[in-house]
């Protein structure tokens, strides 16, 4: 399929491999190794993981498509989490949340899916239209700024997720 533009190929090409990382990353978790709390404030894979793709749907459904997030329409009740992340400060959830990786993994897949459906049809001044996050505490500021800040995201959570595992001798990143 053909992008709108290059950038919003870039965008669509770098989602692919932070969705591969993250996928990678977290695949082969027991339950035991997903829910394992490190000492310190580390936090367990498995919320960093739900973190990671829940934020994804919430904020580009909500921010940019303008639609309610997959979790609270066609996913509500199965994303595979005993509860959905609080807004802001989510530690406390992180340490309790019980996941159901494969469920949580399947919810995962359509999230990725509906990212990169908004993706190929971004146009220049799409990705330049204005958005007021002030919210979260970073002003006003763009549709694309929003793509790469959950870009961002997912990295930083893949990483943690790969420690976490490191923690329990296991190995982190998929190569």
């Amino acid at each position: 399929m053909a992008d709108a533009n290059p950038v919003s190929g870039l965008l669509r090409s770098q989602y692919d491999m932070a969705h591969f990382w993250l996928e990678g990353t977290i695949e082969g978790m027991s339950a035991e190794q997903l829910h394992y709390r490190p000492d310190g404030l580390v936090l367990p894979a498995g919320a960093n993981y739900a973190h990671a793709v829940v934020g994804e749907d919430e904020l580009l459904s909500h921010m940019v498509a303008g639609r309610a997030p997959l979790c609270a329409g066609a996913w509500a009740g199965r994303v595979g989490l005993s509860e959905m992340p609080p807004p802001g400060v989510w530690d406390e959830w992180a340490r309790s949340v019980q996941i159901d990786l494969a469920a949580l993994r399947a919810y995962a897949q359509a999230v990725y899916a509906s990212t990169d459906s908004l993706l190929a049809g971004m146009t220049d001044a799409d990705l330049a239209r204005p958005l007021d996050l002030t919210a979260m505490g970073l002003g006003e500021q763009t549709v694309g700024f929003l793509f790469s800040l959950m870009l961002g995201n997912a990295f930083a959570h893949t990483g943690e997720v790969s420690a976490v595992k490191g923690v329990q001798g296991l190995k982190g990143y998929p190569f």
